[in-house]
């Protein structure tokens, strides 16, 4: 059964390289044979600047506009997620950070990996930063990612990736690790739910 993998264009700036790398990486994952892959486009849904008083109101799925009740739901049934992040001013953009904050329970017990680009660094601070995020949510951030530095000389005209081998060696590593916890942790979830406390 294949494991339900979701990745996330954590970038809604204008002129935005997310959609690229995540392509790219959904495409791999496609080629990889072990998962159904889901692109989820921060783009594409506007959250509500304010967040409820009262933070249990965001679980209740089947409460929330349909919009936001399909991304709720998009993101409850990945069995684990790439996440690709620009770096801005030292970490991830401001669209990741309410993402996570309007979905406090989907990532629990799940991997999560990591596509990053921006500057000298490739993204690797927000990296940083959000694998901090990430833990405090309970998932399980896998060791390996993929990094791209200046990134915007990664992407040829057609939209494809310049000079790829080094990439696609370490796409290859990360899947493999986030098929190893995605199907380790789907069936931990099954035997036993997880209660993050």
């Amino acid at each position: 059964m294949a494991l339900k993998l979701a990745v996330v264009i954590g970038s809604v700036r204008d002129g935005r390289y997310g959609p690229h790398f995540a392509n790219w990486i959904a495409e791999h994952a496609r080629r990889h044979g072990a998962f159904e892959v889901d692109v989820v486009d921060l783009a594409d849904v506007a959250l509500p600047a304010a967040l409820p008083a009262n933070p249990q109101e965001l679980l209740a799925i089947g409460d929330r506009p349909p919009a936001l009740a399909d991304l709720a739901r998009r993101l409850d049934e990945a069995d684990g997620f790439v996440v690709v992040t620009p770096e801005y001013n030292h970490s991830y953009p401001a669209a990741l950070k309410h993402l996570l904050d309007w979905h406090t329970s989907q990532w629990s017990a799940k991997p999560v990996g990591f596509v990053s680009y921006g500057g000298m660094g490739g993204g690797l601070r927000a990296v940083e930063h959000l694998r901090q995020v990430f833990v405090e949510l309970h998932s399980v951030p896998v060791r390996d990612q993929v990094s791209f530095d200046q990134h915007w000389e990664r992407i040829g005209d057609d939209g494809e990736l310049i000079d790829a081998d080094g990439p696609d060696a370490a796409a290859k590593a990360l899947l493999d690790q986030l098929r190893w916890w995605a199907a380790a942790l789907r069936d931990a979830r099954r035997a036993a739910p997880y209660a993050a406390v």
